[in-house]
């Protein structure tokens, strides 16, 4: 790919790929589930031609990063300092953090743990919220209502990777499909909240007729390469710890998430679409805009590579004063 390079850096105990490409100040794209970092391959040149040091690395347990055997190695908190690492080993005194789903997770816990290092924050599909009150197994399961739940399934070690290991290729069309802005809106609806609770993961998903534009063959043919040759327990631990960290960070001295903020997502995006966005909007200060891509489902930065990439280097330009 022109102008992207990649190496190896040890941050927080581990051995992180990163793909990176321009100079400038940094700009940390992080990757959600079941992604890389190539999920930011539009991003990346359009990022380093506008002036910044974009590096979007695979996080711990995904393709060439490092994959810990332990469990309690993917918490959320661990996640973040591997970003901090990531940063120093930049040399870097402060960095946008950039992330996309799981990946937004991560990000908004880097601004408030770590409020010094962030310059901006970027979080796509995934709001802000403040930590529930019960832990997110028991808040998921109430919410389930009985029915099938994608975060209940995979709490269960090794449930979820069977399925989804027996034809990768296969499992990947299928859930990148469904939860996209091609798939019938009935269908993101009926997966989170109508599905029999004894069905699979991939029971009930839908096929594209054909690949879409933003997701070609030799597209396909990397993520499923890459997660042959891995597997996805790795990629799966980070929602085996989410009661970790709910106990962890009620303990933890939580910083307001004063930064220029913005917020990307898709009117068909299921994480839009099942959460509620006023915690995010009325508690943070500094905000900029929601920007809801139409017809755009939860792929928002493959889905609409163009849009996403405007709108992040128009914030980016506006807000910071050093490039």
């Amino acid at each position: 790919m022109t102008n992207i390079t990649h190496r190896n850096i040890q941050t927080n105990g581990i051995s992180m790929h990163i793909a990176e490409a321009g100079h400038g100040h940094p700009v940390i794209l992080i990757h959600g589930f079941p992604e890389l970092w190539y999920t930011w391959r539009h991003q990346l040149p359009a990022l380093a031609q506008a002036g910044y040091h974009a590096v979007a690395p695979d996080l711990r347990g995904y393709g060439a990063t490092e994959r810990p055997d332990a469990t309690q190695s993917y918490s959320t908190l661990t996640m973040a300092a591997d970003i901090v690492g990531l940063l120093d080993a930049l040399g870097a005194e402060k960095g946008v953090v950039v992330g996309h789903d799981i990946g937004a997770h991560v990000a908004w816990l880097v601004a408030e743990l770590y409020p010094q290092r962030v310059s901006a924050v970027v979080a796509l599909s995934v709001a802000w919220q403040p930590r529930p009150p019960l832990p997110p197994s028991q808040l998921v399961k109430r919410m389930a209502q009985g029915k099938f739940s994608m975060f209940q399934y995979f709490l269960q070690p090794g449930l979820a990777e069977a399925e989804l290991e027996a034809d990768v290729r296969r499992s990947l069309r299928l859930f990148l499909y469904s939860l996209s802005g091609d798939a019938p809106p009935e269908l993101v609806s009926y997966l989170f909240t109508g599905k029999p609770a004894e069905l699979k993961l991939l029971d009930d998903m839908h096929d594209f007729d054909s690949l879409p534009p933003w997701l070609t063959e030799a597209d396909l043919d990397y993520y499923a390469s890459t997660y042959q040759r891995t597997g996805f327990s790795g990629a799966l631990n980070f929602y085996r710890n989410k009661d970790r960290d709910w106990t962890e960070l009620g303990q933890k001295a939580i910083a307001p998430i004063l930064q220029p903020t913005l917020f990307i997502g898709g009117t068909d995006d299921c994480s839009v679409k099942f959460s509620n966005l006023a915690p995010m909007t009325e508690t943070l200060p500094n905000l900029r805009e929601v920007v809801l891509l139409p017809g755009c489902g939860h792929w928002v930065q493959e889905e609409r590579s163009e849009a996403v990439s405007t709108a992040l280097i128009e914030f980016l330009q506006q807000e910071l004063t050093e490039k």
